[in-house]
């Protein structure tokens, strides 16, 4: 017996992955997150698969249906949206598992920034300019944040940001970011990536809370700030200037010293 915990992706169902998607096929027992999995994602489970919505439910509970499901022999799908390897909560659930001798395997998922990204078709790192991404949060209710994780500690770097789980302080982010990358920087909020009712609104520190006043979200969205984010010029990336030589891109003399460079390494 096994639990598989699995990275559901942003939303669409044809951004699982074939690995995933294929657990789902076979297990007896697939528990779900209600709140955030979207009901096509379900449909990759067999008919006769036992559905289980943990949104109501706490820690002890779920831990619960774990040692019930290994008693009884029986694999388990844990299905996450986005990707497991960030504020997923897995590491708990993991805990526990390892406490009873349970095994299990992590599957990833496609993640909301990368989903966001493909979404504003947009490259986060852009070379000349920025070659760093913070993907971070606030503090709140749930969980606060270290103290030398603070959004300015982040902010000082020019990094691109993926702020999660801070849509309902839009305010704060606008306020404690504008004196590092000025207000005229761009910024996207980003809800529900890959779902049927995906929303981009584009705008600037000075001008995006006008717009999210307008209609606002108040869950499921990222907030992504930096100047990677805007249409302006950059410097094109070495890797297909055609002067760049390398390994699989020799040409003439420059081959043949590369080769003998090679060689003599």
């Amino acid at each position: 017996m096994t639990v598989h915990f699995i990275g559901a992706g942003p939303g669409a169902a044809d951004l699982m992955t074939l690995r995933g998607r294929d657990i789902l096929g076979r297990v007896p027992l697939c528990l779900y997150a209600g709140s955030i999995i979207p009901p096509e994602i379900l449909g990759f489970c067999a008919p006769q698969t036992r559905l289980v919505d943990t949104a109501p439910l706490c820690l002890d509970e779920i831990e619960a249906l774990f040692v019930e499901a290994y008693r009884n022999g029986q694999d388990v799908a844990r299905l996450h949206s986005g990707d497991l390897s960030l504020y997923s909560a897995v590491a708990e659930q993991v805990a526990r598992l390892e406490r009873h001798g349970i095994p299990y395997t992590l599957t990833p998922g496609v993640p909301a920034y990368a989903a966001s990204a493909a979404l504003l078709g947009r490259e986060l790192t852009v070379p000349g300019l920025v070659q760093s991404l913070v993907l971070t949060r606030i503090s709140g209710r749930a969980s606060a944040m270290p103290a030398a994780e603070q959004l300015e500690a982040f902010a000082a770097t020019g990094a691109t940001l993926a702020i999660h789980l801070a849509i309902h302080r839009l305010d704060d982010i606008v306020t404690r970011l504008t004196p590092f990358y000025g207000d005229d920087c761009p910024v996207a909020v980003v809800a529900r990536a890959s779902w049927p009712d995906e929303r981009v609104v584009l705008s600037t520190l000075s001008g995006i809370e006008a717009l999210m006043a307008v209609a606002p979200e108040t869950r499921t969205a990222l907030v992504l700030v930096g100047r990677a984010l805007g249409p302006g010029a950059f410097r094109e990336s070495a890797l297909y200037d055609p002067h760049y030589q390398r390994r699989f891109r020799q040409r003439g003399s420059e081959a043949a010293s590369w080769t003998e460079h090679s060689t003599i390494s």
